[in-house]
């Protein structure tokens, strides 16, 4: 047996068995992995699945940076010093623990991919593993090392490549060497992978499609350089909108290839696409695309935390005598509620996003989230598919993340049109998804329709922030945040309302994290920071611009 010595000062992880505590549960212990290990297809399929342990834990961690950095989510999660109410406040730093997690879990994993490719090739090649057990397995990793180095470039631009080839851990490549690496393994997983099953736990080719078309949509949209970062690190000023018209085709290419397909569709009740009894496909819908896989704490590397954060205390919102406390996550503020309602009354998806009533299955009593009680709270996150889901989930953590869905291919291919000018051929696949909300259908869809109906499909499902990064407006969209109504100094009075003791703690809470937001994000928040190892030691990887 040879012990393998890994990037970020941990060897490869075996995560497994929690106790229930936080959001933020992780732990890392060495691995022994044996050069011989692969001796059979079911043997290196079950090496590949080891990559895994460090998508787990990131399955909620993602909110934390992706919802937190933007104007729709805040987190009152421990101290105001802790790391999930920094993220709210965009004052992270290398040491905050959700960027730390993060970046060392996705490179772990790519370690891992990396040995696993090596190792089931070197089988094949000597015959102990077929045709197909090598198409399984090295697609598989290959896949999930093109997903690692997606959300790597997304969230902190360059970063190190390195492969079962070689490459430096430490030296950071340009964004389109970053770009060309992703693009390179979801094509190798398209051609090796088999079709969509109807089982979204499994990587697929339909899937490495999917997720080509989003890799080209924001590929298309020029990420920023570092030396663009620097530029405007220190202010308050969004850059420039731009875009490239080639990858914004490819992504047009690339989506059609999974409608083509034939074998994904949408769910036609939206409502029914999140929950412990809905996941996975469950229902045999098929628009469940790629998710990853919880059984929850206790059998996981970790479980999903979504449901536990964003319902962290039900029903104790100060109604009915149940106590108040506060969520782990919470909604900003009423407007994002309202504002919708506003807009479109009918629409059908604003009720599974933003709850502002739920009757508590246990006593009967209707719970109201609406100031001065409370904020909306994110529907997203509360598992309804099931009798007393609402008290149960939250110590379960057992709901499978949904990774790519459908609706998320024909919004890609809709955008892209509509960035190369062709809006009315964006019609026919935004639509689809205006039908299915209820709401009325357009003929030639705008570009500013399309980034709101961004919001109407898919908040609160880990695109908030990368969407400002694509269109630029990072800090013009989180400074919305000076219209909602606990953000004056005045909220108190100017609101109208009356506020208990309690409901004036939790909302004074609200204001500072409105104002925070509004006073603090800058133009290096188009980047995060470069974080320590998990242990705390410094990766010698070059610092994002203003950090």
């Amino acid at each position: 047996m040879k012990k393998k010595t890994l990037l970020f000062g941990a060897a490869l992880a075996a995560i497994s068995g929690f106790g229930f505590v936080a959001c933020d549960d992780d732990d890392d212990n060495n691995q022994v992995v044996d050069e011989n290990v692969v001796v059979d297809d079911a043997s290196a399929l079950s090496l590949v699945n080891g990559v895994y342990s460090h998508w787990q834990p990131l399955s909620s961690s993602f909110s934390f940076i992706i919802e937190l950095n933007s104007n729709k989510l805040t987190s009152f999660e421990g101290e105001e010093g802790e790391a999930g109410p920094v993220n709210s406040r965009f004052e992270q730093v290398p040491e905050t623990w959700y960027q730390v997690k993060i970046f060392n879990h996705l490179f772990l994993g790519i370690s891992q991919a990396n040995e696993a490719i090596k190792l089931v090739t070197s089988a094949f090649e000597s015959g102990k593993v077929t045709q197909s057990g090598y198409n399984a397995a090295v697609g598989k990793a290959k896949f999930l090392r093109a997903l690692a180095y997606l959300k790597l470039v997304q969230l902190w631009g360059e970063v190190p490549v390195y492969t079962e080839e070689g490459g430096s851990t430490t030296e950071r490549q340009s964004i389109d060497n970053v770009f060309a690496q992703i693009v390179s393994d979801f094509t190798a997983a398209e051609g090796l992978l088999n079709d969509y099953d109807g089982d979204p736990r499994v990587p697929s080719k339909q899937a490495a499609q999917g997720l080509l078309a989003r890799t080209y949509l924001v590929w298309g949209d020029n990420p920023l350089s570092a030396a663009e970062v620097k530029a405007i690190a220190d202010g308050q000023v969004d850059p420039a909108f731009s875009k490239t018209d080639s990858r914004l085709e490819k992504a047009v290419e690339y989506a059609n290839k999974v409608i083509s397909s034939g074998k994904l569709a949408l769910d036609p009740e939206y409502n029914k696409l999140w929950g412990r009894e809905y996941e996975s496909n469950k229902r045999g819908t098929n628009e469940h695309l790629f998710t990853i896989a919880h059984d929850g704490d206790a059998y996981d590397a970790q479980g999903n935390h979504q449901t536990h954060c964003s319902w962290t205390f039900p029903f104790q919102n100060g109604e009915n005598g149940q106590g108040y406390s506060q969520n782990h996550t919470e909604v900003p503020d009423d407007d994002l509620y309202d504002d919708w309602k506003a807009e479109q009354p009918d629409d059908k998806r604003l009720a599974e996003t933003y709850f502002i009533e739920i009757v508590n299955p246990e006593d009967g009593k209707t719970y109201h989230y609406y100031s001065p009680i409370y904020t909306p709270i994110n529907g997203k996150g509360v598992d309804q598919s099931y009798t007393n889901a609402e008290n149960l989930e939250i110590t379960y953590n057992s709901v499978d993340r949904i990774e790519i869905r459908y609706a998320e291919v024909l919004l890609t291919k809709a955008e892209a049109l509509v960035q190369l000018g062709r809006n009315s051929e964006a019609a026919e696949p935004f639509n689809q998804l205006r039908t299915r909300a209820g709401i009325e259908t357009v003929a030639a869809p705008t570009f500013e329709q399309i980034k709101r109906e961004w919001d109407y499909e898919f908040t609160y499902e880990q695109f908030s922030v990368l969407n400002s990064y694509r269109w630029k407006d990072l800090i013009a969209s989180v400074q919305k945040v000076k219209n909602y109504k606990h953000f004056p100094d005045d909220w108190k009075t100017s609101t109208g309302n009356t506020y208990t003791s309690d409901q004036e703690a939790f909302f004074t809470k609200i204001h500072n994290h409105l104002v925070a937001k509004y006073n603090n994000v800058r133009g290096k928040h188009y980047r995060q920071p470069i974080p320590t190892g998990l242990s705390g030691e410094d990766l010698n990887i070059e610092q994002n611009p203003g950090y």
